[in-house]
């Protein structure tokens, strides 16, 4: 692991970050900053930006204004030195069914400019302990989803990066493959990966995250220790992560753009300091 000094620093950070599609705002001049080694939370619900935040730190969109950086690289300006301290594994998994794990995983680190024999020691590791050495030659097409997503791990692995992005990992997964991603998310922090866990599962946020910010309308509507957050909840014994969630975002349903009806509870009913930061 990092020694606490190096912990110290931030790897991310972001000032006044924003994005917008013509007339429509999807992220509203946020400003966040990541600890080395934490493993941070970034929650919202469909539509509140997390995404298109996402995007922009991983250099797949750019900012209209604003500025983040990766580990002293600024995501705009110097996006090759960005991409090779970070993985993702998206929500979507980026695998070609007619190649083998094997194949999949020679095919996109040489993408990432490492050599055939970098590729096999690095894949053959995280293939071990992710229990796919014995399907490591089939096609991926004969993967149930948990060991497709297991693969799709081991390619953001690949340039051994020193920020993980994951979006929601364990989606759709059954409980043992599950416990297993939660398990070794939390290895991998060990060894001194950032970690940055955008997910619906209040229980797995919960669980893994040492801060969390949540998102709603573009903006960063809540930021703290998990601990700090739930000592906010008003009138509920022992809170979770999903009252801090509910009490800050309200409980209407979103329409496809993320847009709620107005009916109490969202923006403006949170009592805590959004911009409050643990250090």
């Amino acid at each position: 692991m990092k020694n606490m000094a190096e912990k110290s620093k931030n790897i991310i950070e972001v000032k006044s970050l924003t994005k917008k599609f013509k007339s429509f705002t999807a992220v509203d001049s946020i400003s966040l900053e990541v600890k080395r080694g934490e493993i941070f939370g970034f929650l919202g619900p469909n539509g509140a930006g997390k995404s298109t935040t996402i995007r922009m730190l991983t250099t797949l969109l750019t900012p209209t204004s604003g500025s983040a950086t990766i580990e002293g690289f600024d995501i705009k300006k110097d996006q090759d030195n960005v991409r090779q301290h970070i993985g993702l594994v998206a929500e979507k998994i980026i695998l070609y069914n007619h190649l083998s794990a094997m194949e999949n995983l020679e095919f996109f680190g040489r993408l990432n400019h490492l050599s055939k024999e970098v590729i096999h020691e690095r894949a053959e590791k995280w293939i071990k302990r992710l229990g796919m050495e014995e399907w490591k030659d089939a096609q991926a097409a004969t993967y149930s989803t948990g060991m497709k997503q297991r693969i799709n791990i081991v390619r953001a692995l690949l340039t051994e990066p020193d920020i993980l992005f994951l979006d929601e990992p364990t989606l759709g997964l059954d409980p043992q493959t599950t416990f297993m991603i939660r398990t070794f998310i939390q290895e991998l922090n060990e060894k001194g990966i950032t970690i940055i866990l955008t997910t619906h599962d209040m229980i797995e946020a919960e669980a893994l995250s040492e801060r969390v910010a949540i998102i709603d309308h573009g903006k960063i509507q809540a930021m703290d220790t998990v601990t700090n957050l739930k000592r906010k909840v008003k009138g509920k014994e022992n809170p979770t992560l999903e009252d801090v969630f509910l009490q800050v975002t309200g409980l209407e349903i979103r329409d496809r753009k993320g847009k709620p009806k107005r009916d109490g509870g969202g923006p403006g009913h949170w009592g805590g300091n959004a911009g409050k930061r643990v250090r």
